[in-house]
């Protein structure tokens, strides 16, 4: 029962957070992890995208009906995105991730300095392309993001967010919105790969989902309210506290 309250409000102020800038994984998994220890990670994961595509699902609804958004670009762009998730799960089973584990806190870093040293990057929202050329660099962001979900995972709502205000010209809170959606399709991807063999426990998920979705509902209305440079703020915290999990998770934890 305190497992079940515990994960409850876990899940509400993951997707609080998550329906900001992305990162609700940061608060979720470690959660379920520490409620069911001796659990298969599979299964926990699995637990986590059955609530979470709920949460990011809702924010992109509430984002849609606020924010202008390029439907255009960015429906293509979750097609390539599920397409590219359903590539990395699969690539996994080939690949060894090491690598990319080890060099994930350096490439986090990478971006967190650079947002920092340019104090305007993504408070303006002045799209550099339109038609074709914002639907197709769009669905290459979809493509190589939505492979590294499927391959790895961490920190795919902030490379989503990243890109698309550093490629694209989006402000953090059009990027942001836009990720959601992009980040749904990738939650889909892995919902079904887990959910095929066996790895979601379902009644928990939906349970974790309603407050997933109340989560969600609080963080959209918060971003919108506050805007573009309240939502970049968040994007520096959320990747900040990513360094320091990676970090500790691939050298100081395995020492």
């Amino acid at each position: 029962m305190i497992e079940t309250t515990l994960l409850t409000l876990a899940s509400l102020f993951a997707g609080f957070v998550d329906a900001i800038v992305g990162g609700g994984g940061l608060v979720l998994v470690p959660a379920l992890f520490a409620a069911y220890p001796n659990a298969p990670p599979a299964t926990l994961f699995g637990t986590n995208k059955g609530a979470a595509v709920w949460g990011t699902a809702w924010a992109t609804l509430q984002y849609g009906r606020r924010v202008t958004l390029p439907w255009g670009a960015l429906l293509p762009a979750a097609a390539a995105a599920l397409v590219g998730s359903f590539a990395g799960a699969w690539s996994v089973t080939l690949i060894d991730a090491a690598g990319l584990r080890r060099a994930l806190p350096l490439v986090l870093l990478a971006v967190l300095l650079y947002t920092l040293l340019r104090k305007d990057l993504g408070r303006t929202h002045a799209p550099r392309y339109q038609g074709r050329s914002q639907a197709l660099l769009a669905s290459l962001i979809g493509a190589l993001v939505g492979f590294y979900d499927g391959f790895f995972g961490p920190g795919t709502g902030s490379f989503f967010v990243f890109l698309f205000v550093r490629l694209l010209g989006f402000d953090f809170l059009h990027a942001s919105a836009s990720a959601k959606l992009l980040n749904t399709a990738t939650n889909l991807a892995a919902l079904t790969l887990f959910g095929f063999t066996g790895h979601v426990w379902w009644p928990l998920a939906a349970m974790m989902a309603v407050a997933n979705v109340l989560g969600s509902l609080l963080g959209t209305r918060l971003a919108l309210r506050r805007g573009a440079g309240f939502v970049r703020g968040v994007f520096v915290w959320v990747v900040g506290a990513l360094i320091v999990k990676t970090v500790w998770d691939n050298y100081i934890g395995l020492g």
